[in-house]
């Protein structure tokens, strides 16, 4: 699982959010340096750096939006190395603009006017803005590149933790399925396709993917786990606006890992009927999920101790989706409530 975050949406606005404060810093060192000094430094000297650079910074991040398709295909490199010719680009196009403009404003009249009057400044202006470019998109670069290695190590972890979360189930499953060969060879026939679709998509690329799959992926674990529980375990759905699920994605073996979660530490711990409940919403481009079981009051510390699913599915929805994701979890009154939330991109 590899997560750019130069080419995801969190990250490109947070890249022009930086980009900005830059830009600003650099209007207001601009601005001193002509000026020599704060007491002669002018506001309006200042206003005319901050505006110049901030349209052409403006300017530059409504078309790289704008060929942001055409643009993630490329290596980061490269990406740079385009923006920062684009960069300079919109400086010297901006700079010709500006001349021309206030050349016709003084006079109403293009007659006369020189191409050392388009170009005037486009120079300095171009240095500038080398400057500018040079500065960003350096510090990008070094940002794109912790930003990999943090997703490589949390990668490394996740396949580390996935190894570990399934053999209960695996054993538990089979052991379903053999005695259920002689018994009902149809139940069992459809519990092996149920198993053999989960183990598929564990051994998959932990990417994003619909969250229609997911939930279909989630409901094949839990037509295995009711076929072995019985008449302990009752599902109950909740889902809120689901034909927009084929759009939403969500990473891969984020919702089972919590059911399974839920199923280990709280229905098998109870031996009479347990209602999971699994509510999934979509408000104002956000996912809310929201998973309810039942727990023993006596083996709450062994649900907080285990913790390994709910650490995989927090690290890798914060590896996608940043500070938007949130993770919740509450005990009260024999029921245990996970939330989670996130902004779809």
């Amino acid at each position: 699982m590899e997560v750019s975050f130069f080419s995801s949406r969190i990250g490109r606005w947070q890249y022009v959010l930086e980009l900005f404060t830059a830009g600003n810093i650099l209007a207001l060192v601009l601005a001193l340096a002509q000026a020599q000094s704060w007491s002669n430094l002018s506001f309006s000297s200042l206003i005319q750096h901050i505006l110049f650079i901030n349209w052409v910074l403006l300017a530059f991040a409504a078309i790289v939006e704008y060929f942001d398709q055409r643009l993630s295909p490329l290596n980061l490199k490269l990406t740079l190395l385009l923006g920062f010719l684009l960069l300079q680009l919109i400086v010297l196009c901006t700079t010709l603009v500006l001349n021309i403009l206030m050349y016709f404003g003084q006079s109403f009249s293009f007659a006369g006017l020189s191409w050392g009057t388009v170009f005037s400044r486009a120079g300095m202006n171009l240095s500038f803005g080398m400057l500018l470019g040079a500065f960003c998109f350096r510090y990008l670069y070094l940002r794109e590149q912790w930003s990999r290695q943090q997703n490589s190590e949390l990668n490394a972890r996740i396949q580390a933790m996935q190894a570990r979360i399934h053999p209960h189930f695996l054993f538990n499953s089979l052991n379903s399925a053999i005695s259920l060969i002689s018994i009902d060879p149809d139940k069992a026939e459809e519990m092996l396709l149920n198993l053999s679709r989960l183990f598929r998509a564990s051994f998959q690329e932990l990417k994003l993917v619909p969250l229609s799959d997911e939930i279909d992926l989630c409901r094949r674990y839990l037509a295995i786990e009711q076929i072995r529980l019985g008449e302990r375990l009752k599902v109950e759905w909740k889902l809120v606006n689901p034909e927009m699920y084929t759009r939403v994605q969500i990473p891969l073996l984020t919702l089972q890992p919590l059911v399974e979660n839920s199923i280990f530490h709280g229905v098998e711990k109870i031996l009479t009927k347990s209602t999971i409940s699994i509510l999934i919403e979509i408000l104002q481009n956000q996912v809310n999920i929201v998973i309810t079981n039942p727990y023993a009051q006596d083996k709450i510390t062994l649900r907080q101790g285990h913790g390994i699913a709910v650490e995989n599915v927090q690290q890798r929805l914060k590896a996608y989706y940043g500070s938007s994701a949130a993770f919740q979890s509450f005990a009260g009154e024999g029921m245990f409530t996970t939330v989670v939330q996130y902004r779809y991109k």
